[in-house]
């Protein structure tokens, strides 16, 4: 049974990093050569404080190391050439994510992608877990004006998939996935099989948890 509180859901915007493709480790590596490279002289950044970031653009998550804007500029393009060069070999669908897409489309459910990456970013990885077919609509970083957490990218995704924010659900891991889909007025769905734990999410109240793909399943059947 639909746990749609009464409206079904017809609608499925997701995450991508954390949510469908794991990409934790590629995307650390990625900020550890930046750092080693621009900032040598410095200790590098814990782990923990990229981990916080996840799912905000590459330009907030250096302007947490300088307020130079060419510096910044620097380290994002040094981030991305080595993001795309080790992507396909570090970055993997998680494990029953494919399929459950897949079921959602026999479904006739809408399908779009809400990321913080670059839009041809986000189709690399859409195409190394073979769904770059899947979605209706793939909305990058390169498509908005305010990144999440602000509300502009699952609105605008919303309006241009002719849907209803009463009938959407926006599936993600992350703090900014959660504060971004409550913020435009849609369903939230919060996922665990990525980075974070429900003890991290918990204060934002999502409408759904999902400890496992399959779950999904629960929001429309």
């Amino acid at each position: 049974m639909s746990l749609g509180y009464g409206v079904p859901l017809t609608t499925f915007l997701f995450d991508l990093d954390g949510t469908i493709i794991d990409s934790i480790e590629l995307i650390l590596r990625s900020y550890r050569h930046t750092m080693a490279l621009h900032r040598a002289s410095e200790p590098m950044p814990p782990d923990d404080m990229w981990i916080k970031g996840l799912g905000t653009p590459l330009w907030a998550q250096f302007g947490q190391i300088t307020d130079d804007k060419e510096e910044i500029e620097a380290m994002v393009q040094t981030y991305r050439t080595y993001n795309l060069t080790h992507h396909d070999a570090l970055v993997k669908p998680y494990e029953g994510i494919v399929a459950e897409i897949r079921r959602l489309k026999e479904h006739r459910k809408r399908l779009g992608l809400v990321t913080s990456k670059l839009r041809d970013g986000a189709m690399r990885g859409l195409r190394v877990s073979g769904l770059d077919q899947a979605f209706d609509l793939v909305l990058g970083c390169d498509d908005v004006t305010h990144s999440k957490p602000h509300p502009e990218p699952v609105l605008k995704a919303v309006d241009l998939l002719r849907a209803r924010n009463d009938s959407t659900v926006f599936v993600g891991d992350s703090r900014h996935d959660m504060e971004s889909g409550r913020a435009a007025g849609v369903k939230t769905a919060a996922v665990l099989w990525g980075p974070f734990d429900r003890a991290h999410l918990e204060d934002l109240a999502p409408d759904y948890w999902l400890e496992k793909p399959e779950d999904l399943r629960q929001l429309y059947e």
